[in-house]
């Protein structure tokens, strides 16, 4: 798939499952607790510094965001979820959202492939066992990236790889990538593993 890169912005931030985009093409969507670093990833693959808004306050926007790109293409970018300060109504606008974009997307057929985040510092949570298991149950095909991966050394990169290729919840992964905003580090193999999704 050849897209054009410059060619890319936000369509729509949906906060109701009635505003989603109907276009018949692929959606990759990031998924990952607040702070994991999403709106990073999604400007360094695209080549921007923001596109993609980074929140001021972590866990406040209750949006999914589209971005389309090249007319061929949806960065989906779920909202963040795992931020204790949320309020429990918060918390449930979350998960009636979230679900709402895998049970109700008018297009559920063209989710590709999930781009599930995990601190690469931190290592696989609750909540991202959470995430991970419901993905597994809906037959959804997810690679795991490791953000921040800039922030470790080489020996606490290694530790961190092997942490979270020998956890559970990570067998079903198609893969498992670390990455670096800062770096661009992994780049290029996170945008190998979307378009062998798209195929």
């Amino acid at each position: 798939m050849k897209l054009n890169l410059n060619n890319a912005s936000l369509r729509i931030s949906a906060g109701l499952a009635k505003q989603f985009p109907t276009d018949p093409v692929p959606q990759i969507t990031f998924s990952g607790r607040s702070n994991v670093g999403k709106s990073s990833l999604i400007n360094m693959l695209l080549g921007r510094k923001s596109l993609a808004r980074v929140s001021g306050e972590p866990g406040k926007t209750i949006t999914v965001n589209f971005y389309d790109v090249d007319h061929k293409l949806f960065l989906v970018d779920l909202p963040g979820y795992g931020f204790a300060k949320r309020t429990f109504e918060d918390k449930q606008r979350w998960s009636a959202l979230t679900d709402s974009y895998f049970t109700k997307n008018p297009h559920f057929d063209l989710v590709h492939l999930v781009v599930q985040l995990v601190d690469s510092r931190i290592g696989m949570t609750a909540d991202d066992d959470e995430m991970l298991a419901y993905l597994s149950s809906l037959g959804i095909p997810f690679v795991i990236v490791a953000t921040k991966a800039d922030k470790l050394n080489k020996t606490e990169r290694e530790a961190s790889e092997r942490a979270i290729r020998l956890h559970p919840s990570a067998c079903d992964a198609v893969g498992i990538i670390f990455t670096s905003a800062k770096s661009k580090d992994g780049r290029d193999e996170l945008w190998h593993a979307i378009e062998d999704a798209c195929r």
